[in-house]
This record gives C-alpha cells, structure tokens and sequence, in this order.
C-alpha cells in the first residue's frame, strides 16, 4: 500500500463499535474496543515491529488483495495468512475500522499484531531486534493483558446492562398479558455467555419483538387469542434510549404464550436468529466465525 492508500481505498464502513480507552503508552498508541478487544493502530504496530508504517500499510493491502488465495507460499503475506487463518481469523481486513469523534479510526486487533510481529522478529530475512524483544514479551506476557495493564483497564462487568434491564422490566407486563424480554431472558444468558456484549447496541428483543410483531399480524393471532395492548417500558439510566423514556412496547395476551414459544423455537431462533447474530459479529472477539457458532447453536438438530 502506497502512503496515503488508507484514505484512497474505498471506505469499509464503519462499525457501531466504539474505543472503550485508547492512549499512547511509551510512544505506542494502543487501546481496547467496547467489545473489550485490545488493538494497537497502525503506527503502534509500525513501532513495536520495528517497519516502517508504510509497511504496515503494505501488507493491510496485500491481506486485502490476496484474500481469495488459497495457495500459500513462503512470502509476507503467506505467512501472515496461515499464522491467522490457523487461529480462526477470516476478517476480509486487517484492522477494525471505527468512528471516534467524528473521524474513521483503525484498530489492529491483538491477533494481527502478533501474526505482523512474530514474521518481523524470525520470518524476515533481516529480523530486527526490537521486533525479537517486543515479541518474547507479548508471547510471555500475552499482549491483550499487557494493554488492559498498560492502560490500567479493567474490563467491566458482562452482565451489567442485562441485570438493570431485567430490574427494570421483570414485572412490567400487565396482568394477563407477557412481554417479548422476559420470554427470551434464556437466549440472552446464552449470547452474555458466549461473551456477546449486550448493551445498549445489542438488544436482542428488539428483533425477536419485530419478527413476532410481523407473525402476530401476518397469521391473525388476536383473532384467536385477543388484542395485544401497548404498555410502556424504560432503559435503565446508563443506556442512551433512555432519554427518551418512556418506551412504548406490546404486551400480548398471556393465552397467545404456547403460540410464542413454539414460532420462538421453531421459527425465530432456526430461520431468523442466524442472520441477527452475523450482524452483530464485529462485537464478539471471535467475530464472524463465533457468530457462526453461536448461530448453529439453535440448528434443528440441536434444539431437539
């Protein structure tokens, strides 16, 4: 990649994943995303390997470029390629593109960072030695612990937003009458522990309550079980949908439950849930490929 090319490429978009923390340590800029994935930019891995940031730039291109490959040799990229595709990263990407104030901002993910440094510390034909020493230290010291320690970062906790949630929510349902969130408190116990962030960006019962919103209407159901009835819910404070508070949801009649349960099972979590869950792989640390098995988790086959 020729200097500059970061900015001519066409744009990747965006993700709805935010810079938890990021500063420069000792001259290197590092940082963790909201998904808790610790990254290095482009010139903290420039520096810590010892290249020139137009290399960096270079082998961002070549990722890009050489992707559909599948024969490997024993060049840069080939390397690099293996190094990652062995450890389940398929990104079509090198780094993690974000927005932060307003500018695009890169993100390489610890894993990049480790396949870019162990080819700079004993691939290349002329290893330097700052790659060496930086890469004996992250491979003892594990590099995602050296940037939470580095920036004083203690990841929070996972369950947080889900437990103010169901504070909040847990009795609001009219007598008679069930929400979507307490019918699906199981699904989102199963995504917090697949180490899927859900907060005020993941919000499973949003979908599950517009696909069985559309089932309701599509199939008739009040004719069979009786008229759903609005009812109000709130964010909890800490979320940004709290400001406009208070929330209008459905509340669908309590007979209509087996109904649910069954489209939920058989409909929602085998058809529907799948394609949610790849939208949401920039926030898990295993990205696409975790999502994909998280998705298989409600296959036929497993829910029998």
């Amino acid at each position: 990649m020729k200097k500059g090319l970061m900015i001519a490429t066409p744009k990747q978009h965006a993700l709805d994943l935010g810079v938890e923390v990021q500063r420069d340590v000792n001259g290197v800029e590092m940082g963790v995303l909201e998904n808790g994935i610790t990254f290095l930019t482009q010139r903290g891995l420039a520096l810590v390997t010892g290249a020139h940031r137009s290399a960096i730039q270079d082998i961002t291109q070549e990722w890009e470029d050489h992707y559909d490959d599948t024969v490997l040799t024993k060049d840069r990229i080939s390397f690099i390629k293996k190094y990652l595709l062995d450890r389940g990263y398929t990104d079509r990407k090198l780094y993690i593109e974000t927005e932060r104030d307003g500018s695009p901002h890169y993100a390489y993910p610890d894993i990049v960072c480790m396949a870019v440094l162990e080819y700079y510390a004993f691939e290349t034909r002329s290893p330097n030695q700052e790659a060496t020493d930086n890469y004996r230290r992250f491979a003892a010291y594990g590099l995602q612990r050296f940037i939470y320690d580095s920036l004083q970062y203690t990841p929070g906790d996972k369950w947080q937003y889900h437990h103010e949630r169901v504070s909040l929510l847990a009795n609001n349902a009219p007598d008679g009458y069930f929400i979507v969130f307490n019918e699906i408190t199981g699904l989102i116990v199963d995504l917090i522990t697949a180490d899927l962030t859900v907060n005020h960006k993941t919000i499973p019962d949003i979908s599950v309550g517009q696909m069985w919103a559309k089932h309701w209407k599509a199939q008739a159901l009040a004719n069979s079980f009786g008229e759903r009835i609005p009812c109000q819910h709130n964010y909890p404070p800490r979320y940004p949908q709290a400001l406009s508070n208070p929330q209008e949801a459905n509340a669908y009649p309590n007979v209509a439950l087996a109904e649910f349960r069954r489209w939920f099972k058989n409909d929602y979590l085998v058809t529907k849930f799948p394609a949610y869950i790849l939208k949401k792989a920039h926030l898990l640390q295993g990205g696409q490929q975790e999502a994909a098995r998280i998705g298989s988790m409600y296959s036929p086959t497993m829910l029998r």
